[in-house]
């Protein structure tokens, strides 16, 4: 049971995260076998021992393989195993695989029997799946029902010739607890990363881009995503009905939607990321007894969107930068951000007359000029001018005109990031 917003100061709040690896016994180092271009790999692999490894020289090798065994393939000068259209172009079902230094490409191409470069069957434990090229598969990586994953520095893109309806996604992941997701490269698929039902995981230093979703992630818990970089998507980090996740150190920028969808999600951390130039920053619904902290929100259409209740949240030390509508909040109530340390807001109009860095008078979101801009566009081009901002303090004397707002009481008159400006201009092509 939860009694309030999350301490994400607190050691207790940080140890729900879990990134370890279960280990197993190792299985022996065997002897080495080498194939050459004319050469089966599946050959080599029916005759080999668990422990073993499969050393296969460059070249290309048209065959689809299934590794049922615990064995190394490991590529030399990066050759080239093409599935030939048809089916997973490597199936493993096996404990203890791992899969490096190949090109994995030309999976088939049926959703309904989703196809992958490399799908690991239920059961494909401690896979570890690096220093790969992906391309031209339905889905890159299919991971189900296996346990301790290591995908790490692969780079997956997907067939870019079919609409991205029609594509399988860069990693999908399911059912399947402490993955290590590290470094991965993921393109022009229909979703970069699919996770569902997927536990104890880390994503970290992934770069998500020209795909649908960045990440399509739901009803999974105690994950840790950081430093990932997220841009030309539809959305970027879309994080759903889940709880205890750490957010941290992401960017996200130039997204033709959301930078970050935070979709019924409590008891989580979400600090320390970018979101720029998107078409909303953040895009909040249904989200109670978070952590949203030091959060550069800076250049979008709408810094955040915040709908369906979503109360009870620490919003402390963001700063909020050129956004053409710092908050578009649609609630009965006001709701009140920044009572402990406050928040940067760029267009705050007040004062600050002891020096203390706090404005005197709080900062409302979604007053009388706010609405008036939502209805009326073209309102925008007076932001500036004298009348606009006598009409704001106006509003402000007549509790009759005024709507629900967000309300910072302690307004930061200064930015928290120095390094605000890099992030200006960064918009998806033709949203502006």
């Amino acid at each position: 049971m939860h009694h309030g917003p999350v301490d994400a100061s607190s050691p207790a709040a940080r140890a729900g995260i879990q990134t370890g690896r279960e280990t197993a016994e190792p299985v022996p180092e065997g002897k080495t076998i080498r194939v050459t271009p004319g050469e089966s790999i599946q050959k080599a692999i029916d005759s080999a021992e668990p422990g073993d490894i499969i050393e296969i020289a460059r070249g290309r090798y048209v065959e689809n393989l299934h590794v049922d065994k615990a064995l190394t393939l490991r590529g030399i000068d990066r050759p080239t195993i093409s599935g030939g259209l048809t089916g997973n172009t490597i199936l493993v079902t096996a404990e203890d695989v791992t899969i490096e230094g190949l090109i994995v490409s030309d999976s088939g191409a049926s959703l309904r029997d989703q196809n992958a470069g490399i799908y690991l069957h239920p059961g494909a434990h401690r896979a570890t799946v690096r220093d790969n090229v992906l391309t031209y598969n339905l889905f890159g990586l299919w991971i189900e029902r296996a346990d301790d994953a290591i995908i790490e520095n692969n780079t997956i893109t997907g067939k870019r010739d079919m609409r991205s309806p029609m594509r399988g996604n860069g990693i999908q992941l399911y059912n399947s607890q402490r993955a290590r997701v590290i470094g991965n490269n993921i393109n022009f698929v229909r979703d970069a990363l699919y996770v569902d039902v997927s536990h104890d995981a880390l994503f970290e230093a992934n770069l998500l881009h020209h795909s649908r979703y960045g990440t399509h992630y739901m009803n999974s818990y105690r994950n840790l995503w950081q430093n990932n970089d997220v841009w030309m998507n539809r959305g970027g980090l879309a994080i759903m009905e889940v709880r205890w996740q750490h957010v941290r150190n992401n960017r996200a920028w130039a997204n033709s939607d959301h930078g970050i969808m935070l979709r019924t999600i409590v008891d989580s951390i979400v600090e320390n990321n970018v979101v720029a130039g998107n078409q909303r920053g953040f895009f909040i619904y249904d989200a109670y007894f978070n952590a949203i902290l030091d959060n550069l929100v800076v250049d979008n259409i709408v810094g955040m969107h915040v709908w369906a209740g979503s109360k009870d949240n620490d919003v402390e030390r963001n700063d909020f930068i050129s956004n053409r509508e710092q908050v578009r909040y649609v609630a009965a109530r006001d709701q009140f951000w920044g009572a402990k340390e406050g928040n940067h807001w760029s267009n705050y109009l007040g004062w600050d007359r002891d020096g203390d860095g706090i404005g005197d008078v709080p900062y409302e979101a979604n007053d009388m000029v706010d609405r008036l801009t939502w209805r009326h566009p073209m309102v925008k081009l007076l932001l500036a001018s004298p009348a606009i901002q006598t009409l704001r303090h106006v509003s402000r004397q007549f509790p009759l005109l005024r709507a629900q707002s967000i309300v910072d009481p302690n307004p930061r008159m200064q930015p928290f990031n120095e390094n605000w400006r890099e992030w200006l201009g960064k918009h998806y092509p033709g949203t502006r």
